[in-house]
């Protein structure tokens, strides 16, 4: 009877199956990799288990017998899956839309889980008129991770005459489309205005309010300049984002003068909790802007792409690019993925994302640090050196392998 109960315990708590032989608790089990979880304070070599498709079990020695799939990352870097807050994938093929439905955008799939990304931010390519579709079009067909900061502009992000048009620039309705799908859209945008008032600014930050969502702003064009001291330190709210912080583009004042020296209003604005995106994109991440602002103690809260065809052809190239680029600029690799995945997660008011809290979607991305010799360049054609690169090996999504670049979860095809 002893033996009984004993083996029934042992059967109970998942150590033995019914014939005796040890079970298999999970479905995957990735051991001794060096794991950076920002939110739960980790950055050690630990083992991380997965079962039905969530974080399991995060500890050290894990054992390889209780795993169907057991994935050796030694000598690897293991996070959450990355959440990119500043992307372009509202693709199609309608002519002169730019961004919103037309030939520059991306389908999300083919450009994220090959860079450890598992959820993209679309910022601004639709608003909403059209969210509907960008929905069913993209969102729906994507195995990302597809969220959205919903333009202010009615007809999302066209370019042109259509980002210009400030009496379809309503509130109200892009509010009222946003608190429809709240699972979905979580900020507003407004990029590309050339006018000489705030109005458009103002508009997008009502909406954020009215939705209790942050705003998400690209800035500048403006003829004259309006002001980046008031628009950081009045017109945004805490938690709202300056995306393209490291830009210096035509009719926008820079955060760095031509003094070489940082506005203090910029780290003033910080302060009171105005978030600075990093948005590199195809024109808004330069050297002489990056290195003296960092150097004068202004660091990104979080590092993006602004992904489309222009960009990934060009300086930004992917997310992995971006962030190997603050790893030269001597930004620790803790912060760096800090940025792409925690704080991220904060920014876009998404607390179930960018972690691996035990129980959380087994979203995550293992990275092979290169040491060599490297060539990065930004947006004005300016090139710096660098002795190191990240390169994603694996990427899970819910518990699936999605990325594998070596093949670290698959069997030798001799062992068989």
């Amino acid at each position: 009877m002893k033996r009984y109960l004993y083996t029934r315990v042992l059967i109970l708590s998942g150590f033995l199956s019914f014939n005796g032989i040890l079970a298999q608790d999970y479905d995957i089990l990735i051991r001794g990799g060096h794991v950076i979880d920002p939110k739960n304070k980790i950055d050690q070599v630990k083992d991380v288990a997965i079962l039905d498709g969530k974080v399991a079990m995060v500890a050290d020695d894990i054992p390889q017998t209780q795993a169907k799939l057991v994935i050796d990352a030694t000598g690897l870097y293991l996070c959450p899956g990355l959440i990119d807050i500043h992307s372009h994938n509202f693709y199609g093929t309608e002519e002169d839309a730019y961004l919103s439905n037309g030939f520059t955008a991306l389908p999300p799939d083919g450009f994220t889980f090959r860079n450890g990304v598992t959820t993209v931010v679309d910022a601004g390519g639709a608003g909403w008129r059209n969210f509907r579709m960008f929905r069913e079009q993209t969102i729906d067909r994507s195995e990302t991770r597809v969220l959205a900061f919903l333009n202010i502009a009615g007809t999302g992000m066209k370019g042109g005459a259509p980002e210009q048009d400030v009496s379809d620039m309503d509130a109200r309705l892009t509010a009222m489309v946003a608190r429809q799908y709240p699972d979905l859209i979580v900020g507003i945008k407004l990029a590309h205005f050339e006018g000489p008032d705030w109005v458009p600014v103002e508009r997008a930050v009502e909406a954020g309010k009215l939705a209790q969502i942050p705003v998400m702003i690209d800035f500048g064009r403006s003829e004259p300049p309006l002001s980046i001291e008031t628009l950081l330190m009045e017109k945004l709210r805490p938690g709202d984002i300056f995306t393209h912080m490291y830009a210096h583009v035509e009719r926008r004042l820079a955060l760095v003068n031509e003094s070489g020296k940082l506005e203090p209003y910029a780290l003033n604005a910080q302060k009171r909790g105005i978030l600075f995106d990093v948005g590199h994109g195809g024109g808004s991440f330069v050297f002489r802007q990056a290195v003296p602002a960092l150097a004068q103690g202004l660091y990104p809260n979080t590092i993006s792409t602004d992904l489309h065809i222009e960009s990934m052809n060009t300086g930004m190239k992917d997310l992995s690019n971006v962030m190997s680029k603050f790893l030269n600029l001597d930004l620790p690799i803790q912060e760096v993925i800090r940025c792409a995945t925690w704080n991220a997660a904060q920014a876009i008011h998404r607390p179930d994302l960018g972690h691996l809290s035990e129980g959380a979607g087994a979203d995550l991305a293992i990275f092979r640090v290169h040491e060599g010799s490297f060539g990065f360049t930004d947006t004005e054609g300016m090139k710096m050196n660098g002795s190191r690169k990240l390169e994603c090996e694996l990427t899970l999504r819910e518990g699936r392998v999605v990325w594998d670049l070596n093949g670290l979860s698959k069997t030798m095809w001799n062992e068989k």
